[in-house]
């Protein structure tokens, strides 16, 4: 088939929920973790792998030479359809190859200390869907720009429960 050099240009795309970096390197270690168990053959994920990765890193030449090495060709110039020299198709998830626009950034206790500029966009509301302890669901208004702190304070306000005995969870 067709081989395309590898793009230079990452995909842009936008996460189900807004999730931090580490929610991401989880997701993707989960990912390559599992997909040699489908499948391929596990030196080509290997090879797929460390040229995501080195993508990530902005080395385009260091993974076009993974690629070129592993005999991985790439119809389209890009890592989310590739094959090996089979025939093998191999498919990788655009979160595999860029961040989401919608990534939270995560602050150290420092930076947390000293209060925020307000983001631009930052008031963007949407509605957060929270499960109480006793089953009961609500809802909160809520924007990227909003601490816990503040959800918390929206949920002693609306539910009268003090703030030392909440606790959040997001995902588990």
């Amino acid at each position: 088939g067709r081989n395309e050099p590898l793009k230079k240009e990452r995909p842009k795309w936008k996460s189900d929920y807004p999730m931090t970096a580490g929610q991401l390197r989880s997701k993707r270690d989960e990912f390559w973790d599992t997909a040699p168990a489908f499948e391929g053959r596990k030196e080509i994920w290997d090879a797929l792998k460390a040229a995501a990765y080195a993508v990530e890193a902005n080395d385009h030449s260091l993974a076009q030479a993974i690629l070129d090495g592993a005999s991985i060709t790439l119809p389209h110039g890009s890592l989310t359809e590739c094959y090996d020299e089979l025939g093998n198709r191999y498919q990788l998830p655009v979160y595999c190859l860029a961040p989401p626009v919608n990534l939270i950034l995560e602050r150290s206790e420092e930076e947390a200390a000293e209060p925020a500029e307000p983001l631009p966009n930052a008031r963007r509301e949407f509605t957060l869907k929270v499960r109480l302890s006793t089953g009961k669901d609500l809802r909160l208004s809520a924007s990227m720009g909003d601490t816990i702190g503040q959800l918390k304070k929206q949920l002693q306000v609306q539910e009268g429960i003090d703030l030392a005995w909440q606790r959040l969870f997001f995902l588990g």
